[in-house]
């Protein structure tokens, strides 16, 4: 959609859903989704009397995880870690690790951290979760790694099943895939971490879209 309408703008509009592309558009996303960080914010301050440690959140194209990162971003006492899509294994190159593995060049309308091959040809990115199979990123967590104001990890399918199936056991909640890499690597850093330290992670789907898939990869009828 995205290359459609970058290529008939004097007819095409596309209201972008996530914090990629050329500019208004990723300011816009990003500013609305703030409420997330905000309320955060907030919130944690009214339960604990002061900001988290660490935030956590998945990364595709970006905006979830911006919405959390954006109003801490002055707080630099506040670590935030960014979990990109491992697929089927770094080694591979079936993945969406485009943060981590990728590197710059321009994809529809924005410069940023991208997969393409030698010959620059923008390659397939893979995940298990669909909104984590983008093959590039939001420019401002580009602008968040290189200023290394956020560090970004990835999580493999398998890590993210393991993830979903945790929160479902332990909280009752069934997570999108897209947020079982997050508590996959919330797993991993939690048990670092001294007690009195604090964690949020963004819960930015529900499963329920995501069932029949888990079931088909973990080898259960429903």
């Amino acid at each position: 959609a995205i290359r459609n309408w970058i290529t008939t703008v004097e007819d095409t509009h596309y209201i972008i859903g996530s914090v990629v592309g050329p500019h208004p558009f990723p300011m816009i996303v990003r500013d609305f989704q703030r409420v997330i960080g905000d309320e955060t914010k907030e919130q944690i301050q009214q339960v604990e009397g002061r900001l988290p440690d660490v935030l956590v959140a998945c990364v595709g194209g970006g905006s979830n995880s911006m919405g959390l990162f954006y109003p801490f971003a002055d707080d630099k006492e506040v670590k935030m870690i960014g979990v990109e899509a491992a697929g089927y294994g770094i080694e591979t190159g079936k993945h969406g690790a485009s943060l981590g593995h990728g590197a710059v060049g321009i994809l529809h309308g924005m410069k940023s951290y991208l997969l393409f091959d030698a010959d620059g040809q923008v390659q397939e990115a893979h995940s298990i979760s669909a909104g984590l199979d983008y093959p590039g990123v939001g420019a401002e967590h580009s602008y968040f790694k290189d200023s290394q104001r956020a560090e970004y990890v990835s999580i493999t399918d398998q890590e993210a099943l393991e993830g979903f199936k945790l929160l479902s056991r332990t909280e009752g909640i069934i997570p999108a895939l897209e947020t079982a890499h997050a508590i996959a690597q919330v797993a991993k850093v939690a048990p670092n971490m001294k007690k009195d330290e604090v964690m949020v992670i963004c819960l930015s789907g529900r499963g329920d879209k995501d069932v029949d898939q888990v079931a088909e990869f973990l080898g259960d009828e429903l």
